[in-house]
């Protein structure tokens, strides 16, 4: 199910809010940006680190705003309330189909890597939901319907004879509260997140029911993407901060003690938790320049038109000839 036209209509009055609460950019000077969590450590360096960045506070400025999943940072990206955002390929393409946006993927965050960690739907152990076609007539919470996570789980379960429009309860529940949802009932089968997903795995009593990986390997999971129109206009804004994004990367992988730290700040999540995942063979993967992989999005693009979720879409279009990571 894609972000119908009618959808983003109906957006429109939680995105005032967003308007009204980020600023206009000042005379080039400052990107605004749009971040959620997990997995934005060159964001979070950037944010909680800025001494590391020569240019970051002096030459430019960002305006950092908040997000839930990546569908609402798209539709705020399409209203022009943002510069740049977080985007999963799906909820970038449902951009242009049903927001007319147009954008430039400048940077990639992570993605899914063999062996990796996949996100994953969990059920409570003594659940009676053994495979995801039980799943009829359940109540399932996911991050946002319509984000990066949404594609490859709705392939899943119509796959396994599940309308996910039709045969399930669908509700946004935050990667932050997923645990919690699950554990007091609110919830049949919650998707799970690092760092949560650790967090629940200690404490016992959940089960995974599937994982994404299983529908879809080595998916790209998020990318940075700005205004096609924004880039154009402030080539060389946009460039210091594309060359921070990488550099904030580097520091992220050259500096796992620090990171840990620095993740731990912004995810008010503990070191000893993440320290069980974070940059380990268990994590997502991380391109070490940010760079994003066009060949693999193009194949994610490529199955959602085949399954009829998208129209056929060339990733060349988000692509600027020399604004993309890694920028030294």
């Amino acid at each position: 199910m894609t972000l119908k036209c009618s959808k983003w209509m109906l957006a429109a009055g939680a995105l005032s809010a967003i308007l009204a609460s980020v600023a206009p950019s000042k005379a080039q000077q400052t990107i605004r940006v749009g971040w959620t969590i997990p997995a934005e450590e060159s964001k979070y360096w950037m944010m909680r680190r800025p001494a590391e960045f020569p240019d970051l506070g002096k030459t430019y400025k960002v305006e950092w705003t908040q997000f839930q999943g990546t569908a609402p940072m798209t539709q705020a990206l399409a209203a022009g309330a943002l510069d740049c955002a977080t985007q999963a390929p799906l909820s970038l393409a449902n951009g242009v189909v049903g927001g007319n946006l147009k954008a430039y993927i400048v940077a990639q965050h992570v993605y899914e890597k063999p062996g990796g960690f996949s996100v994953y739907w969990a059920v409570m152990d003594d659940s009676p939901i053994k495979k995801i076609s039980d799943l009829k007539g359940k109540t399932v919470g996911i991050s946002v319907i319509g984000g990066g996570t949404y594609g490859p789980f709705a392939m899943l379960l119509k796959k396994n004879g599940v309308d996910p429009a039709k045969d399930i309860k669908l509700v946004e529940v935050g990667f932050a509260v997923s645990e919690d949802a699950l554990r007091q009932g609110r919830v049949d089968a919650v998707n799970m997140n690092q760092p949560f997903a650790a967090r629940a795995e200690a404490k016992g009593g959940t089960r995974k029911l599937f994982s994404l990986s299983e529908e879809m390997p080595n998916i790209v999971h998020i990318l940075e993407a700005c205004r096609a129109e924004f880039v154009d206009k402030n080539p060389d804004l946009v460039k210091a901060y594309v060359r921070d994004i990488t550099s904030g990367m580097k520091k992220a992988l050259a500096n796992r003690e620090e990171t840990l730290k620095v993740v731990s700040e912004v995810l008010k999540a503990p070191i000893p938790v993440l320290d069980t995942y974070l940059l380990k063979d268990n994590d997502f993967g991380r391109d070490p320049g940010a760079a994003p992989n066009f060949p693999a999005i193009q194949k994610m693009l490529d199955i959602y038109a085949e399954t009829g979720m998208l129209p056929k879409m060339d990733v060349a279009q988000f692509k600027h000839p020399t604004i993309v990571a890694p920028l030294q």
